[in-house]
């Protein structure tokens, strides 16, 4: 029976290794994606989820037991993320379209919601053009979109994450919702 966080961020301070790992196999999924939606590119992803959990493990002793561990080690993603866009401004990479994880969740979930196969058929063309959308997106474009309308965060805050001026952060969710309303207009109009 697999422990809880509080138990496992216990243990993992004292130094078992075996109590860290099972924190990472329990929370890495989870930062992966957000690595892959804010960077669009798996192998940066895959760095932010490593950069994520060697950053967890070094500030283990500075997170506080009452706080939820999926939501602190979630934070640090959103930052490693921040910072590898900010590390290679230039160097854009194409968003793959549907990510087939949530495609086999969204199979599972049909059999036991008895969801017709249109649905999840026209699921799927959703999550396609959402990612095709997001490919039409600067990094510093889909990661204030991201960090706006995922994460909630205000203007000022995505300023000071990107290292940008307001108005220029103002200006890159401007284009990225620009840019998404247009790719998503025709799917919406068909609808």
């Amino acid at each position: 029976m697999p422990q809880p966080d509080a138990a496992a961020v216990a243990l993992a301070r004292d130094g078992d290794s075996d109590a860290f790992r099972a924190l990472v196999e329990r929370h890495s999924r989870a930062v992966y994606r957000l690595a892959y939606r804010m960077t669009g590119s798996p192998t940066d992803a895959e760095d932010v989820v490593q950069e994520t959990f060697l950053r967890a493990y070094r500030q283990l002793a500075r997170f506080e037991s009452r706080a939820n561990f999926g939501t602190w080690v979630h934070r640090i993603g959103v930052n490693c993320s921040i910072d590898l866009i900010r590390s290679r401004p230039h160097r854009e990479s194409a968003h793959d379209g549907v990510d087939l994880e949530q495609f086999g969740a969204a199979m599972e979930s049909t059999d036991a919601t008895g969801t017709s196969p249109e649905r999840l058929m026209l699921s799927t063309e959703v999550q396609e053009r959402i990612g095709d959308a997001m490919s039409g997106l600067s990094r510093m474009e889909r990661a204030a979109f991201m960090l706006r309308h995922l994460e909630g965060r205000s203007i000022e805050e995505i300023s000071q994450s990107l290292g940008l001026k307001t108005n220029a952060t103002k200006h890159s969710i401007f284009r990225a919702v620009r840019k998404m309303r247009a790719a998503l207009e025709p799917f919406v109009a068909d609808a």
